[in-house]
């Protein structure tokens, strides 16, 4: 069975009307997209790299990350 984490993702949009999502819980997380979806398609692609490096050299884990439960909870922006 692979492992899951949930891991908080922070977006911002930049000067250049792009996306940045960063992450305070895996150090070295940051990707850039056109769109928000973007941004979090790369961000989703950069945490699995990231975590599969820290498995590969033995490295452990990030102190922050916790494992995933069933179930998303996911934070939205609604403009009213």
């Amino acid at each position: 069975m692979v492992d899951q984490y949930s891991i908080r993702i922070h977006i911002e949009e930049v000067e250049n009307g792009q996306y940045l999502a960063t992450s305070d819980e895996i150090p070295g997380l940051i990707a850039q997209g056109r769109t928000i979806e973007e941004a979090m398609e790369i961000a989703h692609d950069v945490a699995r790299r990231l975590l599969e490096s820290y498995k590969e050299h033995g490295d452990p884990l990030p102190d922050g990350l916790r494992r995933a439960k069933p179930g998303i909870d996911l934070d939205i922006a609604v403009t009213a």
